[in-house]
């Protein structure tokens, strides 16, 4: 049973690293953050079902629970016989990842309440008098079957209309609104749990957080027609959001796990994102999206198979008992 462990806890989070290297330039960007996202949050799924199995698997060993439940401890133990460790071992593990992707769920929905604690406007647009230079959306809450979809909004604060131009703030209002219609908060939330789940996929956590706002840069581009005016409006709000976050201005600050275009961001993002936005649209190569897919799945065919080798084992030391 060792080789499954393996490959769905040691060699599958990395080589979705690995994927996210080859896609994240050569995907559309919205499409490249779905893959990531859902390919990412599949592999942690899968290696912490993995980590279960072996947890039983430890449970399996101990002689009263063998005794109890009729089977040998040393049929179960043998056969992981030359790796004694991995049984226990991945019940610490599952342990640690399970606590660390519930803090992480925790957080979102804390940082969804305080967002959605403000006021609902009457349109789409909130605008919130405070000399903090801030943007960001906010997700309606999911609506009970029958009822009609919640957008939610977005929140501007007057520090930062007051910091753009007209058609820069046009511009971005359509970058936030993007953010809204693609449910990018979503994504952003599967690729964090996956990454609490799992350290070797943080990076890719941190990758569809970006690809995110490349995915809402460019259809705000395509929304106000010019590409030019994304940029500056992304840089600019950077920019003053920078100053005025190192000037301690305003009370506003957005939640950590929200949407927004100029709050704050890892070193050289926003270059990346206007950089991009100054060159044409890129092309595309579609069926990369395949190979995080197929390590996705791979994941999951490899995971069944544990389970089922799990009760293969537990069946023969139950035939083989003393």
């Amino acid at each position: 049973m060792f080789d499954h462990f393996v490959w769905s806890v040691v060699v599958s989070p990395p080589l979705i690293v690995l994927a996210a290297f080859a896609v994240a330039g050569r995907l559309a960007p919205a499409l490249a953050a779905r893959v990531l996202a859902w390919s990412a949050a599949i592999v942690a799924a899968a290696g912490m079902a993995n980590l279960a199995v072996f947890a039983m698997k430890a449970v399996a060993e101990v002689p009263a629970v063998a005794q109890a439940m009729g089977w040998s401890a040393a049929v179960v133990r043998d056969d992981t016989a030359r790796v004694p460790w991995v049984s226990w071992g991945s019940l610490v593990l599952l342990i640690v990842a399970t606590a660390a992707a519930g803090w992480a769920h925790r957080r979102h929905r804390r940082d969804l309440r305080t967002a959605r604690s403000f006021p609902r406007p009457e349109g789409d647009v909130l605008l919130v008098d405070d000399p903090a230079v801030t943007a960001f959306a906010v997700p309606g809450r999911s609506p009970g079957r029958g009822l009609p979809r919640d957008p939610g909004w977005v929140v501007v604060t007057t520090g930062m209309r007051e910091a753009l131009s007209r058609e820069q703030y046009t511009a971005l209002l359509a970058h936030e609104r993007a953010h809204l219609a693609g449910a990018h908060h979503r994504l952003v939330r599967l690729a964090e749990l996956a990454g609490a789940a799992h350290p070797a996929l943080r990076w890719v956590s941190g990758q569809v957080g970006f690809l995110v706002e490349r995915a809402a840069d460019e259809q705000a581009a395509a929304e106000v027609g010019e590409r030019r005016l994304v940029a500056q409006a992304v840089g600019r709000a950077a920019l003053v959001a920078a100053r005025a976050r190192a000037g301690s201005r305003g009370a506003l600050t957005p939640a950590s796990s929200m949407l927004h275009a100029a709050g704050p961001s890892r070193p050289g993002v926003v270059p990346r994102r206007v950089a991009a936005l100054l060159r044409p649209v890129p092309g595309t190569t579609a069926l990369l999206w395949l190979v995080p897919a197929l390590v996705a799945a791979g994941t999951v065919v490899w995971t069944g198979e544990a389970i089922y080798d799990l009760q293969e084992l537990l069946r023969f030391a139950y035939l083989g008992r003393p």
